[in-house]
């Protein structure tokens, strides 16, 4: 093993004193140039600790100040950014691994950022650093590694030997450590060998399970991350953390922290099984709750349930689930909930025939590549998931691009001249596997798909003749962003939660069908506005500084739904300023944890106004997000959609035909689409173009000269 590493090439070294971490900062930032293989330390600032506060907010302040206007995803000046934030690595709460990254999106040309767990980000901080910042463009293959036990970073030639599909990773890094070198404070970033060829690249974070005695991978998957991660020609980061121990943080009150911890433990204890089985089923319990209540998207989110869907329910997974092993993501998490099915023999392409573990499916698998495509066999799903993962593909952007071809395809606009021979219908597990392996070797129409839906829009409008309108009604994507997997239709609120982001559709920011749709606790444009703020906010918080969401919302003490607010889960938002301040040594209180929200929340936008977007225009989402675009959808839902005509609009359908019901019915949600912009803009302190006034921007103390210039630009 030792031999191994003094072969491989150092083509740039830097040598340090690992700092000790101080109520959850390390105070520096590591700055890596792949074009001129610089490495170097960066102060991180009172400022940046006061305004930014770590993870996302970190990540947008160094990528604001690494790139300029015009920068494009797959110039050498773009950069990816991983913070963990100073909640980061906290062994006593659930869920306190996570890490944020973000890029320039290949898909978007605005920033992407995506939470991830694994091990990589709070052992990054234990080795010495608050975030890395990686810029450049290697001319040769490389992989970078910070040995945060020895304090020394190489830059290295990635040689032959060092894979790239992920899952090959894990044996890799086993080879990569020394001799008695404890796996489990080792982790990796890696993409596969797809992202090298489609915009939709994701990036797998290591874990080492000690009882598995390998590596497991988390994904951060949205945007096309793991797309520029390949560009940079990249392979591997690698990090060797210190142990970790429960005072690695060296938080300002530990006993603070641990009181905080037990509340949760013992609520996930008492709990869990009654409520929604994390620890046994993972995200996966969702699928059956999703069809019951028509929110699972089937067929390219035409239609939100299907008899079938109880052959990937919860109860499937739970019982592939491997029992019994350690299945959090970071250590301590007592959810659980990072479950993996293993022993799975691959049925197809290059890995055929191998035993291979795959992490999860999670819902957002599930529902994608699952009910959106028509396939309700658990094994095609596996599959997919599994290759997903190992070439480097976000299975939501997959799952909802490749939704949106088959749908192409059985509407006519697509046959199998056109595809190369792939019979891309509804439920055909096998040509989604083809079209998968297509997009890992770079050819074919798997080329085309991983371009993205925005992309292929136009494509088939220029080389297929295609309607364009229907295309853009059909195709699940927002600011060149695919959709994650849940239906909005019935839900305004939602669609604002989908269209009103920052980064494009992804639930991260606020899930509110249940609180506008089920239970009926929005139903003025005000109440909505005033969700649209509070919970992106929130939500924001949580990847300022290193939180999981799902202890937050996926577990609640029984109590709750006696509170005033129950979807705001008090209790548990007061176990996190427990703990900020039990890390930090500053007390805040709940507006003021919105507040620093609305700092980077803000800042993104004006980003995303720097870039070109963030205006009302780039709000605006595909119809079918808001209601039925086809007969056949509008007549599934008939008794629906006919009493909202009835009851909202006065008109009797007895006396129309069904184009005359879909027009009429879309004039109205999109109309309220619009009010629901108007009452969000001005809840958020934004222009009716959705620009942040100079008012709120000197509120929130970001009225830098060089943000005050972007947005004088639209005033």
């Amino acid at each position: 093993m030792a031999e191994q590493a003094q072969t491989r090439r150092v083509l740039a070294e830097y040598t340090y004193t690992v700092p000790p971490v101080e109520r959850g900062y390390t105070g520096q930032t590591l700055y890596v140039n792949l074009s001129d293989y610089t490495i170097a330390a960066k102060p991180v600032t009172e400022e940046m600790k006061e305004k930014f506060t770590g993870g996302r907010g970190f990540g947008l302040w160094l990528l604001w100040h690494g790139t300029k206007d015009d920068t494009k995803w797959n110039d050498p000046e773009n950069e990816i950014v991983i913070s963990s934030g100073p909640v980061g690595g906290t062994t006593q709460y659930p869920g306190s691994g996570k890490s944020l990254v973000v890029t320039i999106s290949p898909l978007t040309d605005i920033v992407i950022d995506s939470n991830v767990g694994g091990h990589f980000g709070p052992l990054l901080k234990f080795s010495g650093w608050d975030a890395i910042e990686i810029q450049g463009k290697a001319d040769r293959e490389v992989i970078v590694v910070i040995d945060g036990q020895q304090g020394r970073i190489t830059i290295e030639e990635a040689s032959d030997d060092v894979p790239v599909d992920t899952h090959l990773i894990g044996e890799w890094l086993k080879g990569l450590a020394e001799k008695g070198e404890d796996l489990y404070y080792v982790s990796s970033v890696s993409a596969g060998r797809a992202a090298e060829h489609a915009r939709i690249g994701c990036l797998n974070f290591a874990l080492y399970d000690r009882r598995r005695r390998t590596f497991r991978f988390k994904q951060a998957g949205r945007g096309g991350i793991g797309t520029v991660f390949r560009d940079k020609h990249i392979k591997a980061l690698v990090v060797k953390s210190p142990p970790v121990r429960p005072d690695s943080n060296r938080p300002a009150n530990l006993e603070r922290i641990a009181r905080a911890g037990m509340r949760l433990h013992k609520e996930i204890h008492d709990y869990d099984d009654s409520q929604n089985r994390m620890r046994r089923r993972g995200t996966p319990y969702l699928v059956q709750i999703m069809s019951d209540y028509d929110l699972l998207p089937v067929h390219n989110f035409k239609y939100g349930s299907h008899p079938d869907a109880r052959q990937i329910n919860g109860d499937v997974w739970e019982a592939r689930f491997t029992q019994g092993l350690p299945d959090g993501c970071w250590y301590g998490c007592t959810m659980a909930c990072s479950h993996a099915v293993d022993g799975y023999t691959v049925r197809t392409g290059p890995y055929k025939g191998q035993k291979v573990i795959v992490d999860g499916p999670e819902y957002e698998t599930v529902a994608g590549v699952g009910s959106n495509c028509g396939i309700f066999d658990p094994d095609a799903i596996l599959e997919i998931n599994f290759y997903c993962d190992t070439y480097g593909i976000d299975t939501i952007s997959f799952g909802t691009l490749t939704a949106f071809v088959m749908e192409c395809y059985e509407a006519g606009i697509l046959d199998e001249e056109k595809t190369g021979g792939l019979e891309l219908r509804f439920g055909n597990a096998d040509a989604v596997l083809e079209m998968l392996h297509q997009m890992a070797r770079g050819e074919g129409f798997g080329k085309i798909a991983g371009q993205g839906i925005r992309w292929m829009k136009q494509y088939f409008v220029e080389h297929f003749g295609a309607d364009s309108q229907f295309l853009q009604d059909i195709g699940m994507e927002a600011k060149g962003l695919e959709y994650s997997e849940y239906v909005s239709k019935e839900s305004l609120a939602q669609q604002g939660g989908y269209g009103l982001t920052n980064k494009g559709p992804q639930h991260d920011e606020a899930w509110l069908i249940f609180m506008d749709m089920v239970s009926n606790l929005l139903p003025t444009f005000e109440d909505k506005a005033e969700a649209l703020h509070y919970f992106p906010m929130f939500r924001t918080w949580f990847g300022l500084v290193g939180h999981c969401k799902l202890p937050w919302n996926d577990i609640i003490p029984p109590d709750n739904k006696y509170t005033p607010e129950p979807a705001k889960i008090m209790a548990h938002v007061q176990n996190y300023l427990e703990i900020f301040a039990g890390v930090t040594g500053k007390e805040i209180a709940l507006d003021d944890l919105i507040t620093m929200s609305e700092r980077v929340y803000n800042f993104q936008r004006v980003f995303n106004l720097r870039r070109g977007y963030g205006r009302r225009e780039h709000d605006n989402v595909p119809y079918r997000s808001m209601g039925p675009v086809t007969v056949e959808e509008y007549e599934s839902r008939a008794e629906r959609y006919d009493k909202q005509l009835r009851e909202l609009l006065g008109l009797d359908p007895e006396k129309m035909t069904t184009p005359e019901k879909l027009a009429m019915l879309r004039k109205y949600r999109e109309e309220q689409y619009e009010r629901l912009k108007d009452a969000v803009y001005a809840r958020r302190g934004w222009t009716p173009d959705g620009v942040p006034t100079l008012e709120t921007l000197k509120r929130l103390g970001i009225d830098y000269p060089d943000v005050v210039a972007v947005v004088q630009r639209y005033l």
